[in-house]
């Protein structure tokens, strides 16, 4: 069972500076559990120690597969209706991605796409990891699943961690954002989350003892 990191950023720093090359840290944890506020946090803090863009926070978000593709689904509405859960994500594209982020070359950056809410799909090459980038924070939800093409993230990350967030607060934090992006009131946005985002989240926690590290 993994046991809890009490100084997360005390620990990257360390890694930071006593390790060659880039390390890729990934962070797991369920739909609402501030994944992305905190790789963002820790981005932030290392890069204003560091001097430098040392530090990168990047999301799985941009390997949603498109509403084109969900489109051609044999079920497209089940597809839209459980857009979120593992199989509407673009795995072997996102390990693709991952394991090029791995190698550094001093004179060309690393692309990752992005995702655009507005209009609801992902955006190629949004986003730039420079060259003086060498530790990347990657966020999601399936970084500890390992059935299908999942299967060949493992070794992808130097280390991969579960941010441990009680489930009823992501579920609140859940029904909040559904409520201020799509206008749900909060008997719809509670049924969203039950019928696809907490089925998510049941997953998720199954993969927990898999994580090198608990954050809270």
């Amino acid at each position: 069972m993994p046991q809890l990191l009490e100084n997360p950023l005390e620990y990257l720093l360390n890694l930071l500076n006593t390790q060659t090359g880039r390390i890729i840290i990934g962070l797991a944890g369920v739909p609402g559990s501030g994944k992305t506020t905190l790789t963002q946090t820790w981005e932030a803090q290392i890069n204003l120690l560091e001097g430098v863009e040392a530090a990168k926070a990047l999301s799985m978000d941009g390997f949603h597969l498109s509403k084109a593709q969900l489109r051609q689904m044999p079920d497209p509405d089940r597809a839209f209706a459980r857009r979120g859960v593992h199989w509407t994500f673009d795995a072997a594209g996102f390990n693709q991605k991952v394991r090029e982020l791995k190698i550094i070359d001093s004179q060309q950056s690393v692309f990752w796409p992005g995702f655009e809410h507005e209009i609801g799909d992902p955006v190629p090459d949004a986003i730039e990891v420079p060259p003086t980038c060498r530790l990347v924070l990657i966020e999601g939800l399936y970084l500890l699943y390992r059935e299908g093409a999942w299967q060949a993230l493992e070794g992808a990350f130097a280390e991969i961690w579960y941010l441990d967030t009680p489930l009823e607060t992501s579920i609140a934090r859940l029904v909040a954002r559904h409520q201020q992006a799509w206008g749900f009131t909060e008997a719809q946005a509670r049924q969203r989350v039950e019928s696809n985002d907490n089925i998510n989240a049941l997953l998720v926690e199954s993969t927990r003892a898999r994580a090198d590290w608990l954050v809270a």
